[in-house]
């Protein structure tokens, strides 16, 4: 697979300057085309815009922003697109005859391994690949606004698309640390499927009367626990959009309920918004209507998605969450309001609109079960993806319980020598579920926080036991549990997007997946209190010279790394206990900052002796641990010295681990600081 490196946007638009901006944003070269100079400018400064927007929300420093500019290249025509560009995107409105008038002046201009991607949030992705001479170099993308912020992109295949050109695009919008779901060619594709029809039918409630816009909206947010409703929105997108989505969905799937409202037009006929003015509480009659119709028509359209195989159920669900900020996806609603409540209102708007709602969604009586982990084996290399992004792929008992079994089954398996550990979107894995913590303690059932964690280290064994060679891509973050979960394998590739910590005892807790004993026996037991104690936030070089990474490389150079380890196999020694770099400046700090002799004016908030706490990296490290939990660093530095004490004896460290979490979960830190987590606020710890 030839990676991408090169992109060209045709169009400056909002969502092409959005693409180009998030492209350059991640490293990429790009052109930005468009017909004539004045809406090139017209498109670096949109750019400008964000970016200074960005600055004064002190997203980006004022050097990156310029770093970011100038990796875009205005370019005035089609024709004077860079002949050896890697993947060309054209972001055009939705007129098909010019899409395809675009293409085929890329046909000629482009090499032959270009890649071309049409931007469409509705048009026939086939379609539009014969219309080319390199359909199998062909691919749908739908970006969501802002394409720069909003992390979920659907990728659609045409027929003709081949796999490595699949491949290429997938990685191209994983570097960029985006949501991909992989879609099936039908009209609306995925969220478009549910999400226009949605915002029609509050059109319809409207124009029958059963209730305002504002109370339309209020009942939506309230019932799908989001934060802005069908009207709202439209007044903010434009209902022209909505009108045209509408319309092209209706005559596509020959489904009349789906053609825009009257209402719909005629706001747009006036160029006009919704009026939000007036009460927002209405009914109850009214309030449950709204529900059932809003409600019946995202079950019975999601559940045909699934039926069509489009898309599975969790992508539907994520879609939802990811690209609409909806806080639970069509199907975990179902699971919520319960199956036989669910079947109901989808069979009633299915009467409504004339559709046919899947057997398995109407006759269903228990919950819906998740996967979020999913396995993929190509020619002997294993990917486990952890698939939950809008959790940043956090670990809950159900990934733990699934990426377990998948684990079990590949080291069974003669036909995997290598397995790789993935997260969908911008994070590896970002710890662990810290509600199911909260929600036990409030329970009082430490037991089942005990069970979870033991669950925990058998996977992670698992890993580290494995006959298979294992690797860890954490390009991206790996925050305690995940950290540890990547630990246990025994390569660890990054990037510069990857970046790593122990949040643990700044939240009242310790690291209880093995992160007390692996990162000592890896990195030895300075730069493991550098790592563990304060909770630093470590960079991919300091990753790097401390061992925590093994391989630091390109994001395109990230295929090529894992067939690279897939041939080489597991290390000689994958626990050297010593730094990578002992020269680097944080190895070397570490080492005489937290040595044996100094831990303990360390552990009683005071600068060693020789050491200057107006020092701003003393000083930083002082500050760090006062702001940490003081019974959690007390207890992650005896379990560190632990490590050192059992040695090449792993097993022995990890039950250590396991034998202190009553300790920790007794104090009145732990639930102070979990629970301050939950609440986004600073904790007030006792040191009890």
């Amino acid at each position: 697979m030839r990676a991408i490196e090169s992109i060209a946007v045709i169009g400056a638009g909002n969502m092409g300057s959005g693409i180009a901006q998030k492209s350059a944003t991640e490293g990429f070269d790009v052109q930005m085309v468009d017909r004539e100079q004045k809406w090139v400018d017209r498109g670096h400064a949109t750019i400008e815009g964000f970016l200074q927007e960005a600055i004064e929300r002190r997203i980006f420093r004022p050097e990156q922003a310029e770093q970011i500019k100038s990796k875009v290249t205005g370019v005035v025509g089609n024709e004077n697109v860079s002949p050896d560009t890697d993947l060309v995107i054209e972001a055009v409105f939705e007129d098909f005859d010019l899409k395809q008038e675009i293409f085929s002046s890329l046909d000629s201009t482009c090499s032959d391994h270009t890649i071309l991607a049409t931007n469409t949030s509705s048009l026939s992705v086939n379609e539009l690949a014969k219309s080319t001479g390199r359909p199998d170099r062909f691919v749908g993308l739908h970006w969501f606004f802002h394409p720069a912020k909003n992390r979920l992109v659907e990728v659609i295949p045409a027929d003709s698309t081949s796999q490595e050109t699949l491949d290429a695009v997938e990685q191209y919008c994983k570097t960029m640390g985006k949501v991909v779901i992989v879609c099936k060619d039908r009209p609306g594709f995925v969220v478009n499927r549910f999400f226009v029809p949605w915002i029609n039918e509050a059109c319809h409630l409207l124009q029958e009367g059963v209730a305002t816009a504002a109370q339309i909206d209020a009942v939506a947010c309230k019932a799908f626990r989001i934060g802005m409703g069908p009207f709202a929105l439209m007044n903010i997108t434009g209902p022209a959009i909505a009108v045209h989505s509408s319309d092209y969905l209706s005559e596509q799937l020959s489904v009349p309920r789906f053609r825009a409202a009257e209402n719909m037009r005629e706001i747009v006929e006036k160029g006009e918004s919704w009026d939000m003015s007036g009460d927002r509480e209405c009914d109850e009659e009214a309030s449950s209507t709204i529900i059932e119709r809003l409600m019946g028509l995202a079950f019975a359209v999601s559940s045909q998605i699934v039926e069509e195989g489009i898309c599975s159920m969790e992508d539907v669900d994520r879609g939802a969450k990811v690209g609409l900020r909806w806080s639970l996806g069509p199907f975990e609603i179902a699971n919520r309001i319960g199956m036989a409540d669910a079947s109901s209102m989808a069979s009633a708007y299915a009467d409504m609109a004339g559709l046919e709602i899947p057997e398995w969604f109407s006759s269903r009586k228990d919950p819906f079960d998740f996967s979020y982990v999913d396995v993929d084996v190509d020619d002997g290399v294993a990917t486990v993806l952890i698939n939950r992004p809008e959790a940043m792929n956090a670990l809950n008992v159900a990934v733990v319980r699934q990426l377990g079994e998948a684990i079990d089954s590949l080291n069974s398996r003669s036909d995997v020598d290598t397995i790789v550990l993935e997260g969908a979107g911008k994070a590896f894995v970002a710890g662990a579920d810290v509600k199911f913590f909260v929600d036990m303690i409030a329970k009082d059932s430490f037991d089942k926080v005990y069970d979870f964690t033991a669950d925990g280290h058998g996977v992670l064994n698992a890993i580290e036991s494995s006959p298979k060679t294992t690797i860890a891509m954490t390009t991206g973050l790996a925050l305690g549990g995940g950290l540890e979960l990547a630990l246990s394998c025994d390569y660890r590739v990054g990037t510069k997007k990857t970046m790593l910590r122990f949040p643990e005892t700044s939240i009242g807790i310790f690291p209880g997946l093995g992160g007390t004993q692996r990162t000592t026996r890896i990195c030895g037991v300075e730069a493991a209190r550098f790592a563990v104690l304060p909770g630093n936030f470590i960079d991919p070089g300091t990753a790097s010279a401390l061992g925590l990474l093994t391989h630091l490389v390109g994001p395109s150079e990230t295929s090529d790394t894992v067939r690279s380890i897939a041939s080489s196999g597991k290390p000689d020694d994958k626990s050297p206990g010593r730094p990578t770099d002992p020269s680097h400046p944080v190895a070397a700090m570490s080492k005489l900052f937290f040595s044996d002799s100094n831990m303990d004016a360390i552990l009683s908030g005071q600068a060693p002796e020789g050491f200057d706490p107006e020092d701003p990296n003393v000083a930083r490290q002082l500050k760090l641990l006062s702001r940490a939990a003081p019974v959690a660093v007390r207890i992650a530095s005896d379990l560190l010295d632990k490590a050192v004490a059992t040695g090449s004896d792993l097993q022995a460290g990890l039950q250590m681990e396991l034998d202190s979490l009553e300790q920790i979960f007794a104090t009145k830190d732990a639930p102070e600081g979990l629970l301050a987590l939950v609440e986004g606020r600073r904790p007030e710890y006792t040191g009890s």
